[in-house]
This record gives C-alpha cells, sequence and structure tokens, in this order.
C-alpha cells in the first residue's frame, strides 16, 4: 500500500486522472495473487511441453513445433497479465475513489466518497492465506461503474483507512 503525504508525487497512470483540488491519499495496485491463476496454467503447460518433448514427440519435429508454440501461447498470456497488472491502480483521494484499468484500453471507473453508501469487503479462503480481499461498495440504490474491487492488498487496513475518509466525524466546535 502507498500513502501519498500531501505534495508527493503519485504515479503518472493515476495523476493524469485526478482533478486539480484532489488530495491523493491511497494508492495501491492490486494483489500479486492475481496472478496465480496465469502462472499456474503457464507452468502446467511447460510441465505438458516439456514431457511431450522429451517422451512421445521426440520424432515429430511438426507437432513438437505446435507445442511449444501453443506454450508461447500461455507465455505471452502471462506476460499481458502481468503487465495489466503493473498498470493497474486503486485510489482514493480526498474526494472519490478510482480505479484505473487496462494497457491498450484504459478504463477510469469512480465513485465520489459522498455517494457512497456502504462499504464492505470480503476475504476468501485464498484471500486469507495471501492477504488480499474484495471490496464491495454500494451507493443509494444506483448502478455506479465503481462497485467491485477485488484483489485489494491489506484490506483490513485499507477498509479502516477509507471509512475514516467517508464518515468524518463532526467537529465539536460547530455545536
Amino acid at each position: 500500500m502507498r500513502l501519498i503525504a500531501p505534495g508527493a508525487t503519485p504515479p503518472a497512470e493515476v495523476n493524469k486522472y485526478l482533478l486539480p483540488h484532489e488530495e491523493q491519499v491511497i494508492t495501491v495496485r492490486r494483489h500479486p495473487a492475481i496472478l496465480i491463476g496465469p502462472i499456474a496454467i503457464t507452468l502446467a503447460g511447460l510441465v505438458i511441453a516439456v514431457v511431450l518433448s522429451d517422451t512421445l514427440l521426440r520424432h515429430q519435429s511438426s507437432v513438437l513445433m505446435i507445442v511449444w508454440i501453443l506454450w508461447g501461447v500461455l507465455a505471452l498470456f502471462l506476460i499481458w497479465k502481468t503487465a495489466l497488472w503493473a498498470v493497474d491502480y486503486f485510489v482514493v483521494t480526498s474526494h472519490r475513489m478510482l480505479l484505473a484499468e487496462g494497457l491498450i484500453t484504459r478504463k477510469v471507473a469512480m465513485m465520489p466518497l459522498v455517494k457512497v453508501t456502504d462499504m464492505s469487503f470480503q476475504r476468501s479462503f485464498l484471500g486469507r492465506i495471501f492477504g488480499y480481499g474484495t471490496f464491495i461498495l454500494e451507493s443509494a440504490g444506483q448502478d455506479q461503474a465503481l462497485r467491485t474491487v477485488d484483489h485489494i492488498p491489506y484490506p483490513e487496513q485499507l477498509y479502516l483507512e477509507v471509512c475514516g475518509l467517508i464518515f468524518v466525524p463532526k467537529d465539536s466546535d460547530d455545536d
């Protein structure tokens, strides 16, 4: 998690979506556990390709080439998912929450903090093991662009930080 100090420079991918009067409070990438599936698929494909190359297809070069091309596609899939992870950010500013996603087609979903009526987080079994969770945001019966943010690192700490921004205590001077 990256808590941004006043005056600090946020990542360029995020900075271009901030309004001039906004103060960036929190910026996080999704948890690297989001890459577990693509890594597992790529490794399984590598094991299959090696076994097929070593035992079954030694003398069938055209089939062997197809097997390795298919594994190359899996490796490219992993590289693509890693590149997406590297540019995706969940940002909480003094006024809103943003989820910036996408490498080629950039999608930025946003919800003003004042519109958030309910916020919760869930942690699956794997989320508890690896340290990530899912945020669920609700807004007074409206269909919003930002509803679910998965694979958030440090979900309890981030949940408390965001709740502190949403539910600002009233000043005792106003009485």
